[in-house]
């Protein structure tokens, strides 16, 4: 929960959106990476004859987790620096990124916090 109370702060209160920024990037990445490691794709995946799906699932995962890469650098290193001029690239980064993570948790991202 504390990453979309961030957001949602960072929302209304943009010397906060660096720091949410950040946390969704360390997240979606540190999740991805742990289904790339950890997890064998599964389901539909496996069902599917050939290669392409695997590669789908691994190259998704891989964006991912460029994208979360990305988006903590901006927040760390890019915005705060002119957060005028990025605020509404880094709001629109922000609000995009709830999509990666929900890929990530269809995918079994939930699997690790037991």
């Amino acid at each position: 929960m504390e990453g979309l109370e961030a957001m949602s702060d960072a929302s209304h209160d943009t010397s906060k959106l660096p720091a949410a920024m950040i946390w969704f990037g360390v997240t979606l990445s540190a999740a991805a990476l742990s289904l790339i490691i950890f997890k064998a794709p599964g389901g539909i995946f496996l069902r599917l004859h050939g290669s392409t799906p695997v590669s789908l699932y691994y190259g998704s995962l891989i964006a991912i987790v460029i994208f979360g890469l990305v988006e903590a650098s901006l927040g760390y290193w890019v915005v705060p620096q002119n957060l005028g001029g990025w605020r509404t690239i880094a709001k629109t980064m922000l609000w995009f990124s709830i999509l990666p993570l929900v890929l990530v948790t269809a995918l079994g991202g939930t699997v690790f916090l037991k």
